[in-house]
């Protein structure tokens, strides 16, 4: 299959500020590298917009017919919060704050980011590297770029010297129009600054303090990457030099993304990506989530409806349906009454394609199924406009229920053409499941977990812990967790 010869595809590139027309490094290749999670706490929703809307964009490049390796990163390692103080890295405080090892913390958060994004029906990336395991390549570059003159060592670390790289004619700044003059008037006083030559200077790699437990050795002594350096060195091994597409949240186009660019003009001689693509923040009741002001909440909180901001739980196909109308570049706001809505629409779509499948069809149509179809790719080919796309697939359910009424007519070539079109935005691009085809599951399910809780309610009246610690414990093995209560044992998932 070969779609995208077909088609013309505008991408809103982050580093020319306007939508370009697509054009792949390679033809019918696309490399894309999209930033992953730091696993040292709990995915949260922001962090799901912006990876569903990456989710969206691969699975339509696969629909195109493009052949797409999509790699995103695990950050498990070197994520310092500034390049001061190297007690900041928040691997090494979370394993403070529960009392971990540090690689227990990753691994505890890793296996919960991946079990967010199966129950939002992800598909997983070709490629999902991580910090830890490409040390070697981190080193082997800052020692490339102490070489070529770009780095230095101070003091048993490694900075990126953003004044050097200027001077040759290049332009750290350039993703987010700053220039070097207002870069260094807004350059914060930090610990550690003594050790730069210039205080936007960038860490590659820091030197470990004695009480840092996470520490390689390397060239300059024991220490650990800097956190841009991962993505550069990583990206460079599995998608090459120059890639086509580098996404991640709009929080990371400074200082993170632009030290990317800097990293790779410096190390091979080349702008290291054709098109940078940045989703933006998700908020709640209208205003920014925050763990300090108390507005948040957690995906899972979303699904199992164990919150105080909304009055139910909401299916994860709901929550995805919801967060794809809105424009991945737009802010998204969820409520409420957002959810309810979009739980009603969700509803009208599934209803809808159940009822196709029950039209009856004519010797002509009255309704143009191509033109329609071509106004479904024309939304997305419109840089990726989810919002845009799901009005038109409600103008083909509105088809559906005009020729259920007889108000309309359809073949039945047509019919299947609607239909698969249907079928093929909403559940192979939009990655949206049917919540009517899971719930008879989901029922199965709930049925099978009360039913142990009665055995294991007999087994504690009966005395016999061992036979109810062993259920309890199986059930929470298994993501299944039990909150005995005073009004009896609930469960979550």
């Amino acid at each position: 299959m070969q779609l995208y010869t077909n088609y013309t595809l505008k991408i809103y590139n982050s580093l020319s500020g306007e939508k370009e027309t697509f054009e792949p490094i390679h033809e019918g290749a696309i490399g894309m590298y999209v930033c992953g999670p730091t696993v040292y706490s709990n995915v949260h929703l922001g962090n799901v917009r912006t990876f569903m809307s990456f989710d969206v964009i691969y699975r339509y490049f696969l629909h195109l017919g493009y052949n797409i390796r999509y790699v995103r990163n695990i950050t498990d390692a070197g994520h310092l919060t500034d390049d001061g103080n190297v007690d900041n890295d928040r691997f090494v405080k979370q394993s403070r704050l529960e009392k971990l090892e540090p690689m227990e913390v990753v691994q505890k958060y890793t296996v919960y980011f991946h079990k967010v994004l199966d129950l939002f029906n992800f598909l997983p990336p070709n490629i999902e590297p991580t910090a830890t395991g490409h040390i070697l390549e981190q080193i082997e570059l800052t020692q490339k770029l102490i070489d070529a003159g770009f780095a230095y060592e101070s003091q048993g670390s490694v900075y990126f010297d953003v004044l050097e790289y200027n001077k040759r004619g290049l332009n750290y700044g350039e993703l987010n129009n700053r220039n070097i003059e207002e870069l260094l008037t807004n350059t914060r006083d930090l610990d550690g600054q003594n050790e730069k030559k210039n205080p936007q200077d960038f860490a590659l790699w820091k030197s470990a303090s004695p009480a840092h437990i996470m520490r390689w050795n390397s060239p300059w002594g024991e220490g650990f990457p800097g956190w841009h350096l991962e993505c550069t060195a990583m990206s460079t091994k599995y998608l090459g030099e120059t890639f086509d597409i580098h996404g991640g949240g709009m929080d990371l186009k400074f200082p993170h993304h632009e030290c990317e660019i800097a990293q790779g003009k410096a190390h091979n001689g080349v702008s290291p990506v054709k098109y940078w693509m940045h989703a933006n923040m998700l908020t709640m009741n209208g205003l920014r989530m925050s763990k300090s002001t108390g507005n948040y909440i957690l995906p899972m909180e979303l699904i199992n409806g164990d919150n105080d901001f909304f009055e139910k739980a909401f299916h994860p196909s709901i929550v995805r349906f919801c967060f794809l109308q809105a424009h991945y570049r737009s802010v998204l706001d969820i409520s409420n009454d957002a959810m309810i809505a979009s739980e009603k629409g969700f509803v009208r779509l599934m209803e809808g394609i159940k009822l196709a499948a029950s039209l009856t069809t004519k010797d002509t149509s009255t309704i143009d199924v191509e033109a329609w179809k071509q106004s479904c790719y024309d939304a997305m080919n419109d840089d990726f406009n989810t919002p845009i796309l799901i009005a038109q697939l409600f103008e083909g359910i509105k088809y559906i229920n005009l020729i259920n009424d007889g108000k309309e007519s359809i073949t039945k070539e047509d019919l299947e053409l609607l239909t698969a079109t249907l079928h093929t935005f909403i559940f192979d691009v939009l990655g949206i499941k049917n919540e009517n085809e899971t719930s008879n599951t989901t029922e199965k399910l709930e049925g099978t977990v009360q039913l142990l809780i009665t055995m294991r309610n007999e087994a504690r009246a009966n005395k016999n812990f061992a036979l109810s610690d062993q259920i309890r414990d199986q059930l929470l093995a298994l993501g299944i967790q039990l909150k005995d209560g005073k009004d009896g044992t609930t469960f979550t998932f």
